[in-house]
């Protein structure tokens, strides 16, 4: 099965060359290899110094790269769902370009993206797809989405599809406003089974890893931690971090003292606190990465001897055990805390809140039927327990 690679980190780190020097590092090594921006800025291009359009382009030996074009492929996807939802704005009494521009719903790029993702590795063409994603708060928003999109189509688009067959000959009968017919249905069925799998391929350790770039600075170090907290939540696995723009050792000018050993406090920092978890070094370039032999310079620098497609660093999101006749469900964490995490039991799912971002999971069934008895954050993680009482208890807080 084709290896994933999805890079992100805060916009300015240096995610782009790290996912381009990635990409060309493998394809030498003779992985065929599709390096893939979702990253609305399209830096890939500049980068590897060649203009890159939505389809594969040859940029090195087994190595092809894309920017993804969301107008095309909102076209393909979106046609029939946007037409009717015009013809409900028309009726509103919007005009022709305002109802056009409300039609189209946000974040349908980061879905386009997750689609061309699922395309690419189960087409049987590549060994190895690397991800350049947008910057953290987007590729979390883009990494939810499947959770998200499943929980409505389960949920949501069942019902809704039955009481619109109901209402539509009333509708219809006393006014003009335009109902939903079956094709429009079908077309948002279909956009949804774009994304049907995309889940599984993304959280399987197997062969889907996520890296963080980051730089030794302050701010960037807690976006990186806080994106590790939101990654986890959802069961995205990371398998490395790259600390890129240290100062090299050869750099002995007293005016960087400060600035080195700022730099080494803040390396320290994201050592301790992603351990186990790899941490590979870059210093920072004297100039301008771009461009295949450069790249592949910088490539060399970061992975060492290392299997740059290698799975890095295994952990596991989710884990659920027996203690003492009754069951622990254990979410990793890693620096979570206690004031911006929430536990609710609604039936047979468990809410878990972390920040602004949310995820129901679906309990199986040894745990459906059980109550739970308590939550609580530890170093392990958020631990939740359940009863082997046969009841459902509606919340449980950490």
């Amino acid at each position: 099965m084709t290896r994933i690679l999805l890079f992100t980190g805060k916009g300015g780190v240096g995610k782009t060359t790290v996912a381009a020097a990635t990409g060309l590092r493998c394809g030498a090594a003779g992985a065929r290899t599709l390096v893939l921006s979702t990253d609305p800025a399209h830096s890939l291009s500049d980068v590897l110094d060649t203009p890159l359009d939505s389809e594969p382009l040859a940029v090195a030996r087994n190595v092809w790269a894309e920017q993804l074009d969301t107008t095309q492929r909102f076209e393909e996807a979106w046609g029939e769902v946007q037409a009717y939802l015009m013809r409900v704005m028309d009726w509103s009494g919007l005009d022709g370009i305002e109802a056009e521009e409300l039609s189209i719903i946000p974040g349908l790029d980061e879905i386009f993206s997750l689609s061309d993702i699922k395309r690419y590795a189960s087409s049987g063409s590549w060994d190895l797809v690397v991800v350049d994603c947008a910057p953290t708060a987007e590729t979390i928003r883009l990494l939810s989405l499947p959770d998200v999109l499943s929980w409505y189509m389960d949920r949501v688009f069942p019902l809704g599809r039955r009481v619109t067959k109901l209402v539509r000959p009333l509708v219809s009968a006393v006014s003009s406003l335009p109902v939903a017919g079956d094709d429009v249905f079908r077309a948002t069925q279909q956009f949804y089974d774009r994304l049907d799998g995309v889940r599984a391929l993304l959280t399987d350790p197997d062969h889907a890893s996520v890296r963080l770039v980051v730089n030794p600075e302050r701010l960037v170090i807690a976006e990186a931690r806080r994106t590790a907290t939101y990654l986890s939540l959802f069961g995205y696995r990371v398998d490395a971090v790259i600390a890129n723009r240290l100062l090299p050792s050869e750099v002995t000018d007293p005016w960087f003292k400060a600035w080195k050993e700022a730099h080494a406090e803040h390396l320290a920092a994201i050592e301790d606190g992603f351990a186990p978890v790899p941490v590979l070094r870059a210093a920072l370039a004297p100039g301008e990465l771009v461009g295949v032999a450069d790249l592949l310079d910088f490539a060399e620098e970061i992975y060492g001897d290392l299997d740059a497609a290698a799975v890095l660093h295994r952990d596991e999101p989710m884990t659920v055990e027996s203690v003492d006749g009754a069951y622990l469900l254990r979410l990793a964490m890693p620096f979570a805390e206690r004031d911006e995490l929430e536990v609710a039991r609604s039936g047979d799912e468990l809410q878990v809140r972390v920040g602004p971002y949310r995820r129901s999971l679906i309990l199986p069934d040894a745990l459906a039927r059980r109550s739970v008895g308590g939550a609580q954050l530890t170093e392990r993680g958020l631990e939740v327990s359940f009863c082997n009482d046969g009841a459902t208890s509606g919340e449980g807080a950490p």
